[in-house]
């Protein structure tokens, strides 16, 4: 049933009320005051114990420079599409077509500098406008018709895996310029491909943006409560907008390293990182700032999630386990996140009653 920007979305809820807002709009001290440090630390900490076990148990394979190369750099590409799917998630809707652009987008870069000869550059423009498109459509049917952001992004999902498969005639395009390939997974710092250090740009300005600048926090009180947005004098419905059209921008960034490092692009191998990344989303969300979603614990999570299928797999554990392990964290990350949220509805509301 349609709805309109005056209703609460039932996508990604927040759980909190009208009751939070006024600490939303504290700085970022204040907003760390009500919950513990424990439980902001407690994701990072349980890394760190994932680390101190797998490496006393295969300390000569697990504690290398090697593997830990390989932990850092190979998450590239999950970790820039859950950072992208934080910003619609924040305005309480999902982006299920992430995925799907990362992948349109590497396929977009593939067919152009391959098969048609144009120089990787603007192979790489188009392929990120054609994200930005994406985000655009998706954006304007969710609020314009008011239909679920769920069931928007899932069809665009599906149309835009079905383009990649017709526009590379359901094949692998390998081949792609070394002047994209160079710069995304041969160039190194301190031993880490510099993919990674693309990710964690991403994640500063994504960072920077949703703490300290006035439309981060406006998408927060969205997200938190479209009528008292509404009533504030935000507006809402192109807040929403401006979210799709961020989240199919840095998906389609995903998809040009996805391109940067395996050289080429498969039709269907960059939708399999959606789980994977709702699962670092959400996980990440219990943790630094619990109870909503955040660019440190995204990113916090993402490693976490690697560092355990990692240790899993060297002590012989199959393949499948990467689907248990991810599927499994969903779950448990959701649950956890959900009970971050009611502590935070409690602390908060017990926080401005005091400061005022």
């Amino acid at each position: 049933m349609a709805r309109n920007d005056t209703g609460r979305c039932g996508g990604a809820d927040t759980g909190l009320g009208a009751t939070e807002e006024a600490a939303a709009a504290k700085p970022v001290k204040a907003r760390l005051l009500p919950l513990g440090l424990t439980e902001r630390l407690a994701l990072p900490l349980a890394w760190v114990v994932i680390i101190i076990t797998f490496g006393a148990i295969k300390p000569s394979v697990f504690l290398t420079a090697s593997n830990f190369e390989t932990i850092f750099s190979s998450q590239a590409v999950l970790a820039v599409i859950a950072l992208g799917l934080i910003v619609p998630l924040t305005a309480g809707d999902y982006d299920l077509s992430i995925a799907s652009v990362a992948g349109m987008s590497a396929m977009i870069i593939a067919v152009l500098n391959v098969l048609h000869g144009w120089p990787v550059g603007l192979a790489v423009l188009i392929a990120l406008a054609a994200g930005l498109l994406v985000g655009v459509v998706n954006g304007l049917v969710t609020v314009i018709f008011g239909i679920e952001s769920l069931i928007v992004t899932l069809g665009m999902a599906t149309f835009v895996d079905g383009l990649t498969l017709w526009i590379s005639n359901s094949s692998t395009v390998s081949g792609i310029s070394q002047n994209l390939v160079n710069p995304v997974v041969v160039w190194r710092f301190l031993g880490i491909p510099v993919e990674f250090y693309y990710a964690v740009g991403v994640a500063f300005i994504l960072g920077y943006v949703m703490e300290f600048v006035p439309v981060g926090r406006r998408l927060l009180m969205v997200g938190r409560g479209r009528e008292v947005a509404r009533l504030s004098g935000m507006h809402v419905n192109r807040i929403r907008f401006l979210a799709f059209v961020c989240s199919g921008g840095i998906g389609a960034v995903g998809g040009v390293l996805f391109a940067g490092t395996s050289g080429a692009a498969d039709p269907s191998s960059a939708t399999t990182l959606l789980l994977p990344a709702f699962a670092a989303t959400f996980l990440g969300a219990t943790a630094i700032f619990p109870g909503r979603f955040n660019v440190p614990g995204t990113l916090i999570a993402v490693y976490f999630l690697v560092t355990g299928i990692t240790g899993l797999q060297l002590l012989g554990a199959q393949t499948y386990v990467q689907n248990l392990f991810y599927g499994a964290a969903l779950v448990v990350a959701v649950v956890f996140s959900q009970l971050a949220r009611r502590r935070l509805r409690r602390a908060s509301a017990s926080f401005v009653k005091k400061e005022a």
